[in-house]
């Protein structure tokens, strides 16, 4: 017992000696960054867990007293423009070289130990791959959560602009004339022309600007997309995201090419991806949006972190001997977690659901149908009018949820699904669990009477009480239809093919739920109306668009999801 007392009491004595340093560290063109560096004052040489972070490098306290008591050095350190650092802060423009003069500058302290690691989420993930792509000194390994390698892919899917999220951003982001407040976020979304949007929220904001002005990824995303370059690099990654995180594809596709083709054969077996239920707000947690997935879907990600870094920056030979799985995703419906060796898991196979109706499968009271068994006869289309002053909403309208409120994360979508401007395609109830895991899609024939329109689709699990859980989404505008980066007219009439990515899923529909597929013409405000006109972001020009689905002989609509 007394030795028990005297180790609580070190314990305790080791905890109140982590001090807070903070230091302007300069920049290779003279701007200095707040930094905080959090270490034991009596401890030499140890690694060190870098986050850099746009919100506040102060609110890192507590997370950062936990990595000390890890026997890491914590730093914490404003981006450049935003709080405590000099600068002017522009998203990202600067990220890549802050970072390696950063990690360059903590390698030379007497107190490295010459390992360095960065962590955090969102923007704090993504300066990890921004600086990674600059192969600083002492980068031994990184956990970015639920970021991308590629920005335009952050704002952009489809063609469509997720809206909702850059306005929100970048009017939080930018600074406002004084005493300013921002008008209602509802109304000023609705605003037409779209570039007048940073007008209608109350201010001018050239970066929202700048973004809306090139919707396809040209030579204006060039710096911000590292994507091709991550083949080349010799890094340890902690990949977690969520399936209901707008960052979801962006994500794991980084896993995917960092295990699957980078150059360096011991860098492809230093992947791990963590894939849950999760939207942005809530990694780690059980409950999204209105679902409850249950206790395992609680996740400790500084458990998580720590032991990879015990693994990478410590070199901790005890931890590299834990073996773990490249893949760890869970299972929506059945809410279990699995291991994979890669992403999409094996031994899954892309089987096709076909879309059925005479015609009428608008709302879910309509008569649209999914079997697995195509169409042998022509069956009559189903037709939708989508009115861009009346756009379908990306989760039903209630006082507590306005427009502005939409979210991400699964709740229920019937409301929406009354609305006529909605096809439902609905399966009978399971007699068997449907299991699937890995990439969704949506192969659908359609046309229009204009020469742009939307089709936006959710991938649904219906319950026994109605409740329409929405597990994936996706949109495509038509003119981006064969390409994002050479846009084509639609012709009014014509059938086209189009791919609308469903991303990443998995899911197990238990037995007496049905499988559901919603199409609309609007995913309004998660992304951004169309006009229907293709006149572009400075016309107010809008047109209803009367869009088709086609399923017959020949014109085959369909899901495409990867099933056990």
């Amino acid at each position: 017992m007394k030795k028990l007392f005297i180790s609580l009491l070190l314990a305790t004595s080791a905890l109140a000696e982590v001090r807070t340093e903070t230091i302007a560290v300069p920049m290779r063109d003279g701007i200095k960054l707040a930094t905080d560096i959090y270490r034991y004052n009596a401890a030499g040489k140890a690694p060190v867990v870098l986050m850099r972070t746009p919100y506040d490098r102060t609110k890192a306290k507590g997370s950062a007293e936990r990595w000390a008591n890890a026997g890491y050095i914590f730093i914490a350190q404003d981006c450049r423009g935003t709080r405590g650092s000099e600068g002017v802060m522009a998203p990202y423009n600067n990220e890549g070289q802050d970072g390696y003069d950063t990690i360059e500058w903590i390698t030379r302290q007497p107190w490295c130990s010459g390992r360095v690691g960065m962590m955090g989420g969102s923007y704090v993930g993504a300066v990890q791959w921004q600086a990674a792509a600059e192969n600083p000194p002492g980068l031994a390994a990184i956990a970015p959560q639920a970021t991308w390698s590629s920005f335009y892919r952050n704002l952009y899917l489809g063609g469509s602009v997720r809206l909702a999220l850059i306005s929100g951003w970048i009017a939080g982001n930018t600074a406002k004339p004084e005493g300013m407040k921002p008008a209602d976020m509802s109304e000023a979304l609705m605003r037409l022309p779209l570039s007048d949007v940073d007008e209608a929220i109350g201010w001018p904001m050239a970066w929202l600007d700048a973004f809306l002005t090139h919707p396809e990824p040209d030579g204006f995303w060039t710096r911000l997309d590292l994507t091709s370059r991550l083949p080349d690099l010799q890094l340890p990654a902690l990949h977690v995201v969520g399936y209901c995180d707008y960052f979801s594809r962006e994500s794991v596709g980084n896993f995917m090419i960092m295990q699957k083709q980078a150059h360096d054969p011991k860098t492809r077996q230093q992947q791990r991806l963590i894939l849950g239920p999760w939207d942005h707000g809530s990694v780690g947690k059980t409950k999204v949006a209105e679902v409850e997935f249950g206790p395992e879907a609680a996740v400790d990600t500084f458990a998580l972190q720590v032991d990879w870094f015990d693994r990478h920056l410590k070199q901790d030979t005890a931890a590299q001997a834990k073996p773990f799985p490249p893949v760890r995703y869970f299972s929506m419906g059945d809410n279990v977690w699995h291991d994979a060796q890669t992403w999409p898991p094996e031994d899954f196979t892309s089987t096709s659901f076909y879309l059925h109706s005479n015609g009428k499968a608008n709302t879910r009271k309509g008569n649209g149908r999914i079997t697995r068994e195509a169409a042998t006869q022509d069956e009559t289309p189903d037709t939708f009018r989508a009115d861009p002053a009346n756009p379908t909403p990306s989760n039903p309208i209630t006082e507590e949820r306005p427009i502005k409120a939409a979210v991400w994360g699964p709740v229920d979508q019937s409301a929406t699904e009354d609305r006529d401007d909605v096809l439902v395609y609905t399966s009978e109830p399971m007699t068997t669990p449907l299991t699937f895991a890995g990439n969704a899609e949506a192969k659908l024939h359609v046309s229009t009477d204009t020469t742009d329109a939307d089709w936006a689709v959710k991938l649904i699990d219906v319950h026994p009480d109605g409740f329409a859980q929405n597990m994936a989404r996706g949109i495509l505008r038509g003119r981006y239809r064969a390409s994002l980066l050479k846009p084509e007219l639609m012709q009014p009439g014509q059938v086209y093919e189009i791919t609308v990515d469903l991303g990443p899923v998995a899911a197990t529909i238990a037995k007496g739920h049905q499988l559901r597929v919603d199409i609309s013409g609007a995913d309004f405000p998660l992304y951004d109306r169309n006009p229907n006109t293709a006149e572009g972001i400075t016309s107010s020009k809008t047109a209803i668009a009367t869009e088709q689905v086609h399923h017959k002989p020949g014109a085959l609509s369909r899901i495409v999801l990867p099933v056990k």
